[in-house]
């Protein structure tokens, strides 16, 4: 009996493989998932998992931008082979980076160029580190390497660690620091939990009915604003879905550029903190907020009125999407919240000090955060944010309403 004929013989087989043949993999059972597996696995590889891929990508892609950064930090911004507490240790074959600390700043410096699509989750980065070659999987086939460090000096400790190739930092022949003096020793090599990863990262904000997001404990008297928690990840995914078919509609967007060299960057930075009035002076979480937002908006670094975007205009002014424009001014600056670690979430921190700015509108009711609809061709859903008083205190120009967005409550009621 010939290959087919014996799976012909099996009626549960010969039906999965029927389904894996008809692309219907969730019912091919066993069978579909070895397929799914296999096409990512192979997928990964071909398109990425060869960390030479990621040095030929175009530099616009996340993968190239992901390198880039790497190699930016290593060189440049991370504490590496100290006596004591670093960011990172290389040794002959390898450099072992602090994962939550490396990540982190990653993130920050990337988001700082005004690049978008960056993971806002670390075990997310650390997926998209290792499906593109850019670290070395422990023998479990994860990203997280458990290592111990014992330095010369006698001083020890153990850390959770994303393994890198000195070759992806440096290229042949480029001077490269000399190697660790200590001892990187790899702990439980057998099976680093994935957990390890987990650990390190804020936790993500509970979901409420309505989705909303949480506000600043009221002041005095101040109402407490109308929004319970809001998750990590869903606004920016189905938001992007509804507005990818409302590109014939007439937008103010603003695209996202390219990554800039780093000179350029400081440059325009600097011209544009120089060149804007960011808001009232001071330097509290909410007015360094404030003046990060406008320098932003004005160096096309943080887009607007577009699918990814965390500020819109709405009834002639700006239009803050809350949590995610909190929550990225957190992202890119880490340092700021790292002596504030016990008085909550970083970037409902900067919310609540934004609040007391009294920049905003508030409702009739006293709550301070509005609801517009996303118009779409396939659906419609709310966001929620705060309505600024002035559309100068971010905008330097005058802008145009973005068309898909629409102020659920009149503005007449507050």
């Amino acid at each position: 009996m010939n290959g087919i004929g014996w799976i012909s013989s099996n009626p549960e087989l010969w039906g999965a493989l029927l389904y894996v043949l008809a692309g219907q993999f969730e019912h091919a059972g066993v069978l579909g998932d070895i397929v799914v597996r296999s096409d990512q696995a192979s997928v990964a590889h071909e398109l990425g998992g060869n960390p030479d891929r990621a040095v030929a990508a175009p530099r616009n892609t996340l993968q190239r931008q992901l390198l880039d950064g790497l190699r930016y930090l290593v060189k440049n911004e991370l504490k590496l082979n100290q006596p004591d507490a670093s960011d990172g240790w290389i040794t002959a074959d390898a450099i072992w980076l602090v994962s939550k600390t490396v990540s982190d700043r990653l993130r920050a410096h990337l988001l700082s160029q005004g690049i978008e699509g960056v993971p806002d989750r670390n075990s997310t980065l650390f997926n998209v580190f290792q499906d593109n070659g850019l670290i070395v999987a422990n023998p479990a086939g994860k990203a997280i390497w458990d290592a111990e460090i014992l330095s010369p000096t006698g001083w020890k400790n153990a850390f959770t660690f994303l393994r890198v190739s000195p070759s992806l930092i440096w290229a042949a022949g480029e001077d490269r620091p000399e190697p660790f003096g200590g001892s990187v020793q790899v702990l439980n090599e057998e099976a680093a939990p994935a957990a390890a990863s987990e650990a390190q990262e804020e936790k993500p904000s509970l979901t409420a009915g309505g989705g909303d997001a949480v506000a600043a404990e009221p002041q005095g008297d101040e109402p407490a604003s109308d929004h319970g928690p809001q998750p990590d990840e869903v606004d920016d995914t189905d938001y992007l879905l509804d507005l990818m078919d409302m590109r014939d509609a007439p937008t103010n967007s603003v695209p996202a550029p390219a990554m800039p060299a780093a000179s350029e960057v400081e440059a325009q930075s600097d011209t544009a903190a120089t060149a804007t009035i960011a808001g009232p002076i001071g330097d509290t979480l909410g007015h360094l907020f404030m003046h990060w937002l406008k320098v932003g908006v004005g160096t096309h670094k943080i887009i607007i009125n577009d699918a990814k975007a965390k500020v819109h205009t709405v009834n002639g002014t700006a239009f803050l999407v809350t949590p995610e424009i909190f929550r990225r001014y957190a992202q890119e600056h880490p340092t700021l919240f790292s002596a504030r670690a016990g008085e909550g979430q970083p970037w409902l921190q900067v919310q609540k000090s934004f609040e007391k700015l009294k920049l905003h509108v508030k409702k009739s009711n006293g709550h301070n955060i509005w609801t517009c609809e996303v118009f779409g061709p396939r659906k419609t859903k709310t966001l929620k944010g705060y309505m600024l008083k002035k559309p100068g205190d971010v905008f330097t120009t005058e802008m145009l309403d973005n068309p898909n967005l629409k102020l659920c409550e009149s503005q007449d009621d507050h």
